[in-house]
């Protein structure tokens, strides 16, 4: 039996009614492996091939590495404290309120500001096959479902993402298939590929280490939503043990996943015949002859899309819950629907609906002003993950000496070479954010998420300070 782990300090939280345990350990598996395959993947991976080409493969291990290592750390901390808040509770415990609140809120914009991209890109390939229906009519159909889906019981969101990941998963482990095939030339009308491809097109360098590094800065926001696994693990049955399974079978196969999938496309086509913002996938699969190779693949970025827009509403759903529990947030988001009789919790219906409201804000800015105000949204969250990343590498730091100390029992999943890997992440998330500020198409995401995150910091502080100011008040009158 595990220790108590430590609690935060502070002012006492406020009372929530419990969430409902609906996720089973099969929804979470899924999550993990799914939750990060998506449109990055299947079709901004051709803007890295032609920055880095073959090396590619370099730059998706090292940013799989840095979130394998933030996942290891996330992992150490839910599984010893599982929380909806998640990185955000233990900011809180390990930094201070202040912590807690503005990778919370961060974090929540991050989602709701994404989820609008998610659901335009949907809506504009579902416009693509019924043009008589125009994409804010998708886009409206698509909230509509998913707020539906989330509103009604956990273990519906479970399953959309159990379906969603298992096809995302199964069309790349047949992608895989096809690919190796083609290189040793077993399909029909198909010779040896041999490694051709990755030592011609001016070698396995052609643009230097410069271009690997430019790959990472590309492909590094694609590793972005394994943070969701953590918060759902609150709402298993045993949410340590969930989460430990999870983490460890999630970040392995992701980086096969994302790692032999690059291995492919630059082994079978030249680096050289990939193009920004075309489907490197779509190109390998008309290369080897897989009919209608465009359409299945806008299938599958379709339910990619979707399975974000899923994930997203759920993870900042229960976010902005856990910020409302720990007085961070309006009260009045902690109501909770009735759970099933065989369940005790339920649904936070209106944490739901607070974040699809400014989910829809979010949407029309993104049809009505995609270059300006929209944009100027999307640059505010451009970096924002590696801020969130960042704390929770900070966050490790102070909670598992504390941990040691207090309930060691509680670390059943422990973060690899502590401290000394954690430090090393720390390292390698300031050189992708330095990097950035050398970057002229990038850096401006990285000036806009840092004036977002310094005015939350700057709110937090600010409330911290009114409360100290109100305790001291209280105290004066109190003599």
């Amino acid at each position: 039996m595990h220790e108590a782990p430590p609690t935060p300090s502070g002012p006492p939280t406020a009372p929530a009614e419990p969430l409902e345990h609906g996720l089973k350990q099969r929804h979470l598996t899924m999550l993990g492996l799914g939750g990060v395959i998506g449109a990055g993947l299947f079709v901004g991976s051709g803007a890295g091939i032609a920055v880095a080409g073959p090396a590619i493969v370099v730059s998706y291990l090292i940013a799989g590495a840095l979130a394998m290592l933030v996942m290891r750390m996330l992992g150490e901390m839910s599984a010893a404290m599982p929380a909806s808040g998640s990185f955000s509770v233990h900011a809180e415990r390990a930094l201070g309120r202040w912590a807690g609140f503005s990778v919370g809120w961060l974090y929540w914009f991050l989602l709701v500001v994404v989820l609008a991209v998610e659901a335009t890109a949907a809506a504009q390939i579902a416009h693509g096959w019924v043009p008589a229906v125009e994409p804010w009519a998708w886009v409206l159909l698509f909230m509509v479902v998913f707020t539906a889906a989330n509103l009604a019981a956990v273990k519906n969101f479970g399953e959309f993402e159990f379906w969603f990941a298992s096809l995302k998963v199964g069309a790349i482990v047949v992608f895989l298939g096809l690919g190796v095939l083609a290189v040793f030339g077993w399909l029909p009308d198909t010779d040896p590929v041999g490694m051709t491809n990755l030592t011609g097109q001016g070698g396995f360098l052609p643009n230097g280490w410069g271009g690997v590094v430019s790959g990472v800065l590309t492909v590094v926001f694609a590793f972005g939503g394994l943070e969701v696994v953590t918060i759902a693990a609150a709402e298993t049955d045993d949410p340590a043990r969930a989460v430990g399974r999870a983490v460890r079978s999630a970040v392995v196969r992701i980086l096969f996943f994302y790692v032999g999938s690059m291995l492919v496309i630059v082994t079978v086509l030249p680096w050289t015949a990939q193009q920004a913002g075309l489907s490197p996938y779509v190109k390998v699969l008309d290369s080897i002859g897989v009919p209608s190779a465009g359409q299945i693949m806008n299938i599958v970025v379709f339910v990619a899309l979707l399975s974000a827009l899923n994930a997203n509403l759920y993870g900042s759903s229960r976010m902005v819950f856990s910020l409302a529990e720990r007085g961070e947030a309006p009260r009045g988001l902690l109501k909770v629907s009735g759970g099933s009789p065989e369940k005790a919790g339920g649904v936070p219906r209106r944490a739901v609906l607070a974040s699809v409201a400014f989910g829809f804000v979010s949407v029309l800015l993104n049809l009505l002003w995609p270059d300006t105000v929209f944009l100027y949204m999307l640059n505010s969250v451009g970096a924002v993950l590696l801020f969130v990343w960042a704390l929770i590498a900070a966050s490790q730091l102070r909670l598992r000496a504390r941990l040691e100390r207090e309930a060691p029992g509680a670390l059943a999943l422990r973060m690899w070479w502590f401290p000394y890997l954690t430090w090393l992440t720390l390292a390698g998330l300031l050189g992708v954010l330095v990097l950035m500020l050398t970057d002229a198409d990038a850096r401006p995401q990285v000036l806009w998420s840092a004036g977002a995150t310094a005015l939350v910091l700057l709110v937090a502080v600010g409330r911290q300070w009114r409360e100290q100011r109100q305790r001291k008040g209280s105290a004066l009158t109190g003599r």
